[in-house]
C-alpha cells in the first residue's frame, strides 16, 4: 500500500506546487521546448494550465486549454485507485497496469489531437 500512497503524494504535491504557483504569469516554468523549436503545439500544451485552472475550480477555462489533459484526469484517478485497491487487498500488482490495446489507442488519440490542434480548422483546440 506504500506505493499507491507515495505516487498520491508526490501528485498532491505537485498539484498544490501547480495550483500555488501560476503557470500563467512567465517566469515560474519553462516554455514547451517542441513549441520554441517548431511553433507547434504539442499535445501537453495548455497541460499546466488547465491543471491549474482544474485546481481553481474552473473546468471551463480548462477545457479550453487542454481537453486531453482533462479526460486523461479521471482516467488516471481511476487507474490509481484500482491500483491502491489491489494493493489493499494483497493481491500481487505490477503498479498501473493497462492492457496493450489501449495504451496503442491512447497514442492514436493523442497523435490526431495533436495535428488536429495544429491544423486551421482546429484552432479551437489550441490553448
Amino acid at each position: 500500500m506504500l506505493a499507491p500512497l507515495g505516487a498520491a503524494l508526490a501528485a498532491g504535491a505537485a498539484l498544490g506546487y501547480v495550483r500555488a504557483v501560476d503557470p500563467n504569469e512567465p517566469g515560474h516554468y519553462p516554455a514547451c521546448p517542441f513549441l520554441v523549436l517548431t511553433g507547434l503545439y504539442c499535445p501537453g500544451c495548455g497541460g499546466l494550465r488547465a491543471v491549474h485552472a482544474l485546481a481553481h475550480g474552473d473546468p471551463a477555462t480548462a477545457l479550453g486549454l487542454n481537453p486531453l489533459v482533462v479526460a486523461l484526469i479521471p482516467v488516471l484517478v481511476f487507474l490509481w485507485g484500482r491500483w491502491a485497491l489491489r494493493s489493499w487487498r494483497g493481491a500481487p500488482s505490477d503498479g498501473i497496469s493497462v492492457r496493450p490495446v489501449y495504451v496503442w489507442a491512447f497514442l492514436a488519440l493523442m497523435i490526431v489531437f495533436w495535428i488536429v490542434r495544429n491544423m486551421p480548422f482546429g484552432e479551437f483546440l489550441a490553448p
